[in-house]
């Protein structure tokens, strides 16, 4: 795998510079680039959306990563200002912009791998919760705090969540306001690593390079059945692993592993 960095450039559409892009080998690294807390508005959430998109048609691009730009905030999620005059129609709006973008994160086809390099706070912390993966600095704090000011997490926080941390904690943060630091959110299953304090970036795109050394094809074919068991028990699923199994055999990519591997040779894969 290449160690080159280079822009990322879809080509599709405007980032409008509150999200920025860039190529680190087979890694696509997004970092949040809106201050003073890397919020969330309606533009950059239809970009988030739009960018997974265009990473799912690219053959190239096997992991994402996203971070945030500076050390005090990973994302403080939306700004409040716009819910300040009541009006129902762009809430219902944002939610909508934030549920797509999210649920386009969750169902990339890809590894995603969130580092949290600060606060994660509501909208935040459920962009990191639509993540495969999540590593945190030591300094992060993470809390899902919008019943405090008489609202509700609306982009997966209320199903993730307990799904991920068990439903105790997910009221203790949900309902009683609790914002973890990262030992908690290790200790709790919230996050999978902590690291020292400017440092989650670089051990997501260490990560997300092991990445590369697996077939993309049977990456993308796995992640469903791993996500499944939140919809159906999990010996539901059996017969379609099976499935998933056998339809592998289609793939160019899994003829280049398994004869990769019978010749002592690193994988050659194709994405397909």
């Amino acid at each position: 795998m290449s160690n080159a960095v280079e822009a990322y450039n879809p080509g599709l559409f405007d980032l409008t510079h509150k999200l920025t892009v860039e190529k680190h080998g087979h890694t696509a690294l997004l970092t949040i680039n809106h201050p003073p807390a890397n919020t969330w508005d309606r533009d950059s959430l239809i970009g988030l959306k739009q960018l997974i998109e265009h990473l799912n048609r690219d053959d190239a691009i096997y992991a994402l990563v996203i971070t945030g730009q500076g050390s005090k905030f990973f994302s403080a999620g939306a700004d409040l200002k716009l819910f300040a005059d009541g009006d129902k129609a762009r809430a219902r709006e944002m939610a909508r912009c934030f549920g797509e973008a999210f649920e386009a994160l969750r169902d990339f086809r890809g590894v995603s791998i969130a580092a949290i390099n600060g606060y994660a706070m509501g909208g935040g912390l459920e962009c990191a919760l639509a993540c495969d993966i999540r590593i945190a600095e030591r300094q992060a704090q993470m809390a899902l705090p919008e019943a405090t000011v008489g609202l509700l997490p609306c982009a997966g926080g209320t199903q993730a969540l307990p799904w991920l941390i068990g439903e105790g904690w997910a009221k203790r943060m949900i309902l009683c306001g609790e914002r973890v630091d990262a030992e908690t959110a290790l200790r709790i299953g919230l996050v999978e690593q902590v690291v020292d304090n400017g440092e989650a970036r670089g051990h997501a795109l260490l990560l997300a390079a092991k990445v590369a050394r697996q077939s993309p094809v049977a990456v993308r074919t796995i992640k469903p059945l791993l996500q499944g068991a939140r919809e159906r028990g999990p010996n539901s699923w059996l017969p379609e692993e099976r499935e998933r199994f056998v339809d592998l055999f289609d793939a160019d990519d899994t003829r280049e592993g398994v004869n990769a591997f019978l010749e002592k040779r690193d994988p050659q894969w194709r994405n397909r």
